[in-house]
Order: C-alpha cells, then sequence, then structure tokens
C-alpha cells in the first residue's frame, strides 16, 4: 500500500490534506532565505493515538516527518522537505486541566501561549514565558525552540517551566516523561532532552507546564539614550546595582522609525535607542523603578519617563511587540516588489559584554553597507540584529550573508552563544557546530542515532 493509501487508511477524511494549492501554505516558517520544500502531505491530528499512526506509517516508508506549529518560527526548523509529511499541531489546541492547587497545567501542544496565560489569569496565576509571537505561537513550538521572551530577564525561559511531557518516537511509539509533583529527580533528565529539541527527536502531543502567581502591580519606564552602547551601558549599571526588573528591552533607531512609520504612537525616533523597564514588585514597583531610572540617568540617558498610566504602559509594550513586522515592512519599503528580506540574528551575550556586542554590530553594518536594525531582550543580553537584503540581488543577499556571520563570530568571541531563543533550524547549524565543537557535535548525533535511527524527524535540522 502507498504513503497516501495508507494514511488515508489511519485517519479520518477531514485531517489529511494533499490538495497542491494548500500543501503550499504549510511548506515554511517566517524564517528568510531558508530552503523549503513541498510536502507529500499535511495531517492535522487531534490526537495522539493519531501522531503515533502517522510517525509508524511514516517509519515504513522512510519518509521525513516535519512538525509545525503556528510556524512563527525564525530559524526555519519548521520548513518542510519536499516528500515529507507535515504535522501541523494547530488542531490539537486544548487545555485538558489547569490545577491551581499544585499551580500546573497540561495542555496539548497547539495551544496558543496567550489563550492559556488568559485561562490561567481566570485562577490567579499565569504562565511567564511570552515570546514576542505571544498572541499566535503555540506552547508546543515554544516547547520545540525553548522560547523566550520579554520576561526572561527576571523569569526564564520555556524549559524552565516544562514539567512533563508525552512524545511520539520516531517509530511511533508514545513516551511520557517528566511530572506533575513540585520536585523530582528520577532518572535522566528526558524532558529537558526535548524542550528545545526542534522535532529532531520525537513528536510533543502533550505538556505539563507549571504556572506562576498572578504578578504584583507592574509600572513601566522609557529611557532614552544618544547611542546604544550607552543603552548596553545602563543595561551592565541595572545587573550590577542589584535590581530584577521584569523586563528590559532595547530599540535602537532603525527599529523605532520602523515602528512609529508601522503604527504611529509618538516614538522619540530621533534616539540612538531606547530602553523599555518595568518592574512588577507591587509596592516597591516605584522605589525599584526610581532606582533603575538613576542608573540610566548614571549611563547617559537622555531622557528618562515613566508611562503615566496602564494603558500606556500597555502602548509601549506593543511597541516592543510589533518590531517585527514592522521590520518586515521597512524591508518591503526598502526593496519593493516583494524583494525586501530579512535575515534575523540571535546571538547572546553575558551581560557584562552587551556594550562590545552593539558597537561590534554597528561596526559590521557599516563596513559592509548593509541596513542592520537591532531590537532584543537587553536584561539577558540576547539581541536580535535584523539584516535587511534585496532578495533580488545575490550581491547584497551575500554581504547580509556576511553581516550575519560576522555578528555570529563576534558574539561567540565573546563568550556567546549563537541562539538565545529562536533555535537553530536550518539557519544556525554551522554555527552551531562552530560553538560545541567537535565533541560536541558527536554526542548530539549520538543522540539523534539512539531516537531516530532511521533520521525521519525533522531530518537536516540543527545537525546536518
Amino acid at each position: 500500500m502507498g504513503l497516501l493509501d495508507e494514511l488515508r487508511a489511519a485517519l479520518p477524511e477531514d485531517l489529511l490534506i494533499t490538495d497542491p494549492d494548500l500543501l503550499a501554505g504549510y511548506q515554511r516558517d517566517e524564517a528568510d532565505l531558508c530552503a523549503y520544500g513541498r510536502p507529500a502531505a499535511v495531517v492535522r491530528p487531534r490526537e495522539t493515538a493519531q501522531v503515533s499512526a502517522v510517525v509508524a506509517i511514516a517509519a515504513r516508508h522512510r519518509i521525513p516527518v516535519v512538525a509545525q506549529g503556528a510556524r512563527t518560527g525564525l530559524a526555519g526548523a519548521a520548513n518542510a522537505l519536499d516528500g515529507s509529511i507535515v504535522v501541523s499541531f494547530t488542531g490539537m489546541d486544548r487545555i485538558l486541566e489547569i490545577d491551581p492547587v499544585n499551580r500546573i497545567a497540561v495542555v496539548q501542544p497547539g495551544v496558543v501561549n496567550a489563550d492559556l496565560n488568559r485561562a490561567a489569569a481566570r485562577h490567579g496565576l499565569r504562565y511567564p514565558p511570552d515570546p514576542g509571537s505571544w498572541e499566535s505561537s503555540t506552547i508546543g513550538g515554544n516547547a520545540a525552540t525553548n522560547a523566550g521572551g520579554m520576561c526572561c530577564v527576571k523569569y526564564g525561559v520555556t524549559a524552565e517551566y516544562v514539567l512533563g511531557l508525552e512524545v511520539v518516537l520516531a517509530d511511533g511509539e508514545v513516551l511520557r516523561c517528566g511530572r506533575q509533583t513540585a520536585k523530582g529527580v528520577a532518572g535522566y533528565d528526558l524532558t529537558r532532552l526535548f524542550v528545545g529539541s526542534e522535532g529532531t527527536l520525537g513528536l510533543i502531543t502533550e505538556l505539563t507546564v507549571a504556572l506562576r502567581p498572578a504578578a504584583d502591580e507592574s509600572l513601566t519606564l522609557v529611557a532614552v539614550f544618544p547611542t546604544t552602547a550607552a543603552a548596553g551601558a545602563a543595561v551592565a549599571a541595572i545587573a550590577a546595582g542589584g535590581v530584577s526588573p521584569s523586563l528590559l528591552e532595547l530599540l535602537d533607531q532603525t527599529h523605532l522609525r520602523a515602528i512609529e512609520a508601522y503604527q504611529p504612537m509618538g516614538l522619540p525616533t530621533e534616539a540612538k535607542a531606547l530602553l523599555l523597564a518595568a518592574a512588577d514588585t507591587g509596592t516597591r514597583a516605584a522605589a525599584d523603578l526610581s532606582r533603575i531610572a538613576a542608573l540610566c540617568e548614571g549611563a547617559g540617558a537622555s531622557e528618562v519617563y515613566s508611562a503615566s498610566d496602564d494603558t500606556e504602559a500597555a502602548a509601549l509594550l506593543q511597541a516592543r511587540r510589533v518590531a517585527h513586522p514592522a521590520m518586515e515592512r521597512f524591508a518591503a519599503d526598502r526593496y519593493p516588489g516583494g524583494r525586501g528580506g530579512l535575515i534575523i540574528d540571535d546571538v547572546a551575550v553575558p551581560r557584562s559584554r552587551l556594550v562590545e556586542l552593539l558597537d561590534g554590530i554597528e561596526k559590521i553594518a557599516a563596513a559592509h553597507n548593509v541596513p542592520v536594525g537591532v531590537v532584543g531582550h537587553a536584561g539577558d543580553g540576547n539581541m536580535h540584529p535584523n539584516i535587511v537584503v534585496d532578495r533580488a540581488d545575490p550581491e547584497c543577499v551575500r554581504r547580509g550573508q556576511a553581516v550575519f556571520d560576522e555578528i555570529m563570530e563576534l558574539g561567540l568571541s565573546l563568550g556567546g552563544t549563537c541562539t538565545g531563543e529562536h533555535g537553530v533550524g536550518l539557519l544556525k547549524r554551522d554555527w552551531l557546530a562552530h560553538e560545541i565543537g567537535p565533541v560536541g557535535m558527536r554526542v548530539h548525533r549520538a543522540i539523534k542515532q539512539a531516537l531516530d535511527p532511521l533520521h525521519i524527524l525533522n531530518p537536516g535540522k540543527v545537525i546536518p
């Protein structure tokens, strides 16, 4: 029996997509300039048994399987291969349980991050990881890439909240790992192994995640700087000063102007950089914010002002959240006719080296005459240089790639990493090998071989 015949026999008719026009919509995530192919079929399962059946069929036929969530990724990890089976988890979108006593939620992978937060809020709880795409990205995709977000500076990344998983392995078997208890150290930490593995070791079909009490009252400020390096110096001063902001984000002038053009809100577009900071310490928030303001002024801020109310604070946060679509518009306007593209870096360095990173990025961009806008989670040293290129001009793309590589090299030389939160995918495979070295790559390949000996699970991603 052929592949499609087996899939039709194993699945309800409405879960299988083979129409070529519809398949085109499942070819790639939001990473620009990464290769992708046309899948043979897309499956939109509703339960784990269906995922298991699909993977078992794929294993028999030795057909690649690519897991997809909302396809908001920025490293090509969800890109389809020619002839592959795409398993789209958007139909597995149920919140199975919220337990306010144990402060956990059990969810299917297609649950949208913001929807989980809204459901948790009804119990006085929240799910802290908050990627910029939280209104559309899914918990399964967040776990697959170990996504971060704007509050990571205080609350950490996805891996710190995933307590347990249900995973379909490469032969179709179902593994349950982790726990629902507050403590537990039995055996190898298989849960952490699968979080961040980008669908190369198994397909996540259920997650148990930790919830936290709703945050105390939060206050927000904006600090305006004459240089990005001065903003970086302020970040180092805040870290050294013992203050724990719940959010500390940097926007450079390119982003400020792009955001203002995309969604006018009165941002200071004459500034070279802006820091957005928040403190959610309730009655101590005003004092904490005052301390942050003083440290920003000491680092050279030309202006510091606090949000007057929750509405203004939400508007400032929204400005940060629309940074990516604003830069997409910037690229489209600069190179019209569908030519504008973005290569998005995701380098993270120790906070003490942030000034060197920001200075270095500016010099690299100038040397290659390529527009680069820098935005990111300054509080944890994770910057996202957005490199603007003309897709139709091979020389422009070559220069953009050179900028990308030089920023990566700079970040690693500063003691950093090639990806702080977007994952490796296709975009950063070579840089992962450079970062972890031959021994690290040998261990990665050994784990892949042990769990996916046929190499059918998202092949070519993370490691060649």
